[in-house]
C-alpha cells in the first residue's frame, strides 16, 4: 500500500516503461499529485508474480493504488484520476456535452486501437499454429491503419480531440500513436496525428514522464 505524507495517502502507480501505464503516469505529472512509481519488471515476468496478481489478476500493467482502492484497466485509472483531480482540467465538467465527447474518445481509444494492438504485438496469442502469426500481425496492422484513419478524419484540423480543449484523451491518443511507431505505416504518417503528438510531446509534464521512464527517441 502507498505511504502517507502529512496525513495524505500518496498514490502508487505500478508501471513498466512505455507500457499502458504511460497514460496515468503522464496524467499524474499533469496533475502535479504526489505519487510513487513502482516498477513491474516485465523482463523478469514480474507481472505474472503471485504478489502482482493479487493486485491485478489479469497480470497486466498498470495498477493504481489509491488508499484502499486497487484499480486496474488503463481507461478506468485515467477516468478515476480525472474525477479525483478536477482542478487539473483533464476532463470537461460532469453532465456537459463536452464530457460526453470525452467519454466517447476514452472508450473508443481503449476498445478499438488499444485492444487491436494486442494482436499486433502478440500475434502468437491469437493462433494455434505459430506459422500463422505473421498473417495475424499483418491483418492487425491493416485494421489499425483503418482505425487511425477514422481518428484522423474525426480530428480534422482541430488542435485537440475535444477541439480547443486539451484533455486526458489527447494523452491517450499520444500513447497509442507512440505504440505504432514500428508499424509499416505508423500513425505519425497522418499529418494531423503527427501534429497532435508533437503538441502533446511539448508539454512539460509529458517530458517529465518520458524522462522518468527512460524512453528513447524516436518517441513516436
Amino acid at each position: 500500500m502507498p505511504t502517507t505524507i502529512q496525513g495524505l495517502t500518496m498514490l502508487a502507480l505500478y508501471y513498466y516503461p512505455g507500457n499502458a501505464s504511460l497514460l496515468p503516469h503522464m496524467m499524474l505529472r499533469e496533475i502535479g499529485a504526489e505519487f510513487e512509481l513502482r516498477l513491474v519488471d516485465r523482463g523478469q515476468n514480474a507481472q505474472k508474480s503471485a504478489e502482482y496478481l493479487k493486485l491485478n489478476p489479469s497480470g497486466r500493467i498498470p495498477v493504481l493504488v489509491d488508499g484502499d482502492l486497487v484499480l486496474f484497466e488503463t481507461a478506468a485509472i485515467a477516468l478515476h484520476l480525472a474525477d479525483k483531480f478536477p482542478q487539473a482540467g483533464l476532463a470537461p465538467a460532469l453532465g456537459t456535452s463536452e464530457r460526453a465527447e470525452f467519454y466517447k474518445w476514452m472508450i473508443h481509444l481503449t476498445n478499438t486501437p488499444q485492444a487491436e494492438y494486442r494482436a499486433w504485438f502478440y500475434p502468437h496469442e491469437h493462433v494455434s499454429d505459430e506459422a500463422a502469426a505473421p498473417a495475424v500481425k499483418q491483418a492487425s496492422s491493416e485494421r489499425l491503419n483503418r482505425m487511425f484513419d477514422v481518428i484522423s478524419e474525426q480530428l480534422g484540423d482541430r488542435t485537440w480531440l475535444l477541439g480547443d480543449r486539451f484533455s486526458a484523451a489527447d494523452l491517450f491518443l499520444f500513447m497509442l500513436i507512440r505504440w505504432g511507431r514500428g508499424m509499416p505505416r505508423p500513425p505519425r504518417s497522418l499529418p494531423n496525428l503527427n501534429a497532435l503528438a508533437e503538441r502533446v510531446l511539448a508539454r512539460p509534464a509529458v517530458q517529465q514522464a518520458i524522462d522518468a521512464e527512460g524512453l528513447k527517441a524516436p518517441i513516436f
